[in-house]
């Protein structure tokens, strides 16, 4: 499977000028369901069925802690599908 270039120009550059757009396709790309307050919240949260789960505030841009904490749950997540 070829690399997918999104997640490595977040690794390599997590305090890039990241926007939730960016977050929400990489998210979804790796199977995560993407829910946002009902009452108009700052906040989007990533779950994914291996209940993984991760908060994200929509602001802009997007804190590099956000973007590193995505990076390695994917990773994370792509170890265990590869063992």
């Amino acid at each position: 499977m070829p690399q997918d270039k999104l997640l490595a120009k977040m690794k390599n550059n997590p305090r890039g000028d990241w926007q939730i757009s960016h977050v929400e396709t990489l998210a979804k790309r790796y199977g995560f369901r993407i829910s946002r307050p009902k009452g108009g919240g700052s906040h989007i949260t990533l779950h994914h069925d291996s209940g993984a789960r991760l908060s994200v505030p929509a602001r802009r841009p997007i804190k590099p802690v956000y973007i590193r904490q995505l990076v390695q749950l994917i990773e994370h997540l792509e170890e265990m599908n590869h063992e």
